[in-house]
């Protein structure tokens, strides 16, 4: 996406007065909306939006063997696609970078943060275990697909239900128990990404913020058990580089937002 010169002049004139041009602070978010069980043959499914950025999720689950280092352990696999429904940006046929990228980045914030005790998803060690997919879809990319996504994708692991297996059979029968996915609850991570334009640090960031962005960094963050922000996973995006005083104004930033949000956040996950 190319922003106009005239249009990029005028959002960096807004910062500088502390504003945006839909009327909110630099570090604040937009209004956001969710619905759970969007899909009656998913596991489990929701659809999010932070504004007009609209993202669904669905988890699917397969019998699959164990990873060669994880034995005892089920398996985790995050994917998204980005399509040009969501953007005249994206086209279709195989995942982009973008849309890897994504995937990736949220797959690590869960995988990292403990969210899934994976070890629960062992069926018989060494030979078979549950496989749990997150499929991720943009609707409409309005700007930060990145915390949409994430959030999506932790809302529908959590209202997600055990399908049934026929240990008989050693086959998943078309139906559903009432057991939710084995999740720790306290390991909650949400991810906030947080982006700078020029010499101001924004979060939620509209698709032509997004654009003329030197640089964004997406972290993971829980609760580390006694009221604090718990740092889980990190990545950084586009080309700009974080000075050490800036990566203090970051996690300075990012704790205090957290502290407001995340309230937010859990109740959205657990209903």
């Amino acid at each position: 996406m190319e922003v106009p010169r005239i249009q990029a002049r005028r959002i960096l004139e807004y910062l500088k007065q502390g504003k945006r041009f839909d009327g909110r602070k630099t570090d604040e978010y937009r209004k956001i909306e969710v619905k759970v069980g969007i899909s009656n043959k998913a596991e489990g499914s929701c659809s999010v939006k932070f504004g007009d950025t609209e993202v669904y999720a669905g988890v699917k689950m397969d019998i699959g063997t164990p990873y060669p280092d994880s034995q005892d352990s089920g398996n985790l696999s995050v994917g998204a696609e980005l399509g040009p429904m969501a953007s005249a940006d994206f086209e279709m046929g195989p995942p982009k970078i973008n849309a890897i990228e994504l995937g990736r980045v949220i797959d690590r914030g869960i995988r990292e943060s403990k969210f899934i005790d994976l070890k629960k998803l062992c069926i018989k060690e060494g030979e078979k275990v549950w496989n749990v997919y997150v499929d991720i879809y943009a609707v409409n990319d309005a700007g930060n697909l990145m915390d949409v996504a994430g959030l999506a994708a932790l809302i529908a692991l959590a209202n997600a239900k055990m399908p049934v297996y026929n240990e008989k059979t050693e086959r998943i029968e078309h139906e559903w128990t009432k057991n939710p996915l084995p999740l720790n609850k306290e390991n909650l991570a949400f991810n906030m990404t947080l982006y700078r334009i020029d010499d101001h640090i924004v979060v939620d960031p509209t698709r032509e913020e997004e654009e003329i962005a030197e640089f964004r960094i997406s972290l993971a963050v829980g609760d580390d058990g006694e009221g604090g922000a718990r740092i889980t996973s990190i990545q950084k995006g586009k080309q700009g580089a974080i000075s050490e005083e800036e990566m203090s104004e970051l996690l300075d930033i990012l704790e205090k937002k957290w502290k407001e949000i995340f309230p937010k956040i859990k109740k959205h996950v657990w209903g």
